[in-house]
C-alpha cells in the first residue's frame, strides 16, 4: 500500500492511503468495496483520527498548564459512538439540549465534566440538567438566573454555575457562526455581565466559579482569541475561566488553520498572561476535533453538460447543509482514481428540489460518469448534526472504520422511520 498524504487533499482523515488497486482507503478500508457493500451516500469516520486530535488538544494544553480539561463541543457531531470515543480518550463534554446531555450520559461522560450551554435553556432542561449532576451550567441572560436559582432551590441543590460573556470581539468568518461581537443572541455583555456578578453574590442556590466565552467558529486568526482574554480579565478574578473553542478546521487546499498545539499555546499564554497561571482552563472544541476524521461517499447517477458540467449524486443537503447555509466550501475526488488529475470543471449536486442545493462548485473530477463513487472530505463537524429528511431522504449511516475493519454505528434510515412518530 502506498501513502499519499502529500498528493491528496490535506483535508482527508489523517492515514488515508490509496491501495494497491489504486482506490481510496480511509481507516484502512476500501471506499468503493465499502459503498457497494453499504450503499451511499454514507458517512466514514477514521476512528484513529479522532483519537489523535483528541490526543494532541489533551497533550498540548496539559504541557502548558497543570488545572485544565478539554471539553467536546457535542453539536459537532452527536453520535454516541463519536462520545464513546471522546469519553475512552479522557474528554469532558460540552451540551447544548436536554437531547445532547442524554447522549452524553448515555455514552459515559461523567456528569461532573458535562457543562450545559444554551441561549435559551428552558426550565425541563435546566431542571435535567441540575438532576444529571452537570459540573457547569453556563448562565446566558438574567432570565435564566432566575429561572435556575428558583428551580435549585425547589430541587435542594447547588449549581455552580459560569457566566457567559459576550466580549465584543468578532472573529473573521461567516456571519451566522460569528459568537462574540456585541450585537449577540448570546451571552452577557461586559457591563451587564458585571450586574450578573453582582446579582449572583447574593444568590441562594447559585455558585459563581466562574466566566465562560466563545467568540465564533472556524477562526484562522490567533489574535482574536487574546482579545477576548483580555476582556474576561476586567470584570475580576475567578477560579475558572471557559475559553471555548473556534480553532478553524481544513475543508480546501487554500485553507490551512493553525496547528492545534499553536491554538492552545495563544489560549494558554493570554490565560497566563491576563488571567494567571493559578486558574482552572477549560477549552471547548468541535470542528477542530472532528470535521477531518469523516468523509462522505456518494455515487453519481447523472452527468448533464449544458453551460456547466453537473454531477449528480444520490446526496446533498440532506446529509451536508452547510454549503447551502454559509456558502462553504468543499472538494471532492473519485474513489477509484483519487490520484488523476481531474480536466473538467464539475458542479457536484444534490439530488433535491432545490437549485441551491450544490456540495461542492468547480471542483476537478476526471471524466466523470454515472456510477462512480464520489469522496467529499471533511464532513465530520455538522453533518451529521444538520442531517435532514427533506425530499424523504433517509439519512445516512455512520461507519467508523480502523485498521480495515468497518462498523456501522448508526444504521441507514428506512421508509417506517420516516413515519415511526405519526400520531394518527
Amino acid at each position: 500500500m502506498e501513502t499519499v498524504a502529500a498528493a491528496l487533499p490535506h483535508a482527508l482523515p489523517l492515514g488515508t492511503a490509496v491501495n494497491q488497486r489504486g482506490n481510496l482507503e480511509v481507516g484502512g478500508c476500501d471506499l468503493v468495496e465499502l459503498a457497494r457493500e453499504l450503499g451511499t451516500p454514507a458517512y466514514v469516520v477514521a476512528e484513529d483520527d479522532l483519537r489523535t486530535r483528541a490526543r494532541s488538544f489533551h497533550e498540548a494544553i496539559r504541557s502548558r498548564h497543570r488545572d485544565c480539561d478539554v471539553l467536546f463541543a457535542t453539536k459537532a457531531f452527536p453520535c454516541t459512538a463519536v462520545c464513546r470515543t471522546f469519553v475512552q480518550e479522557g474528554l469532558g463534554c460540552e451540551v447544548g439540549s436536554a437531547g445532547e446531555l442524554h447522549m452524553a450520559t448515555r455514552a459515559g461522560f461523567d456528569p461532573a465534566r458535562i457543562h450545559f450551554h444554551g441561549n435559551a435553556k428552558t426550565e425541563e432542561e435546566l431542571g435535567a440538567a441540575m438532576r444529571a449532576g452537570v459540573g457547569h451550567v453556563v448562565l446566558d441572560s438574567l432570565n435564566e438566573l432566575e429561572r435556575l436559582e428558583r428551580l435549585a432551590v425547589q430541587l435542594g441543590l447547588t449549581q455552580k454555575v459560569l457566566i457567559r460573556v459576550t466580549p465584543g470581539v468578532a472573529g473573521d468568518t461567516h456571519h451566522a457562526i460569528s459568537t462574540g461581537q456585541s450585537d449577540s443572541k448570546f451571552g452577557f455583555l461586559p457591563d451587564d455581565a458585571r450586574g450578573a456578578i453582582d446579582r449572583l453574590r447574593g444568590a441562594r442556590a447559585l455558585e459563581l466559579v466562574g466566566l465562560h466565552c466563545h467568540i465564533g467558529s472556524q477562526l484562522f486568526e490567533l489574535e482574536p482569541f487574546r482579545a477576548a482574554v483580555r476582556t474576561l480579565a476586567t470584570l475580576g478574578e475567578f477560579p475558572v475561566y471557559n475559553l471555548g473553542g473556534g480553532l478553524a478546521a481544513a475543508y480546501t487546499a487554500g485553507q490551512h488553520p493553525p496547528r492545534i498545539e499553536e491554538y492552545v499555546a495563544a489560549i494558554v499564554d493570554a490565560a497566563h498572561e491576563f488571567l494567571g497561571g493559578d486558574k482552572r482552563l477549560l477549552l471547548e472544541p468541535g470542528r477542530a476535533l472532528v470535521a477531518n476524521s469523516t468523509v462522505t461517499v456518494y455515487t453519481v447517477q447523472t452527468v448533464k453538460r449544458n453551460v456547466s458540467t453537473w454531477v449528480g449524486v444520490d446526496g446533498g443537503m440532506s446529509d451536508n447543509l452547510r454549503p447551502m447555509l454559509y456558502g462553504a466550501e468543499y472538494e471532492a475526488l473519485i474513489a477509484d482514481r483519487p490520484l488523476t488529475r481531474g480536466t473538467e470543471r464539475c458542479h457536484l449536486a444534490g439530488k433535491h428540489c432545490e437549485s441551491g442545493d450544490v456540495l461542492a462548485r468547480d471542483v476537478a473530477l476526471p471524466d466523470p460518469k454515472p456510477g462512480d463513487v464520489v469522496v467529499v472530505p471533511a464532513t465530520g463537524a455538522y453533518g451529521h448534526s444538520l442531517a435532514n429528511n427533506y425530499n424523504g431522504a433517509l439519512r445516512p449511516p455512520i461507519v467508523f472504520c480502523r485498521e480495515g475493519a468497518a462498523r456501522v454505528v448508526v444504521r441507514r434510515e428506512n421508509p417506517e422511520d420516516l413515519v415511526i412518530r405519526d400520531a394518527g
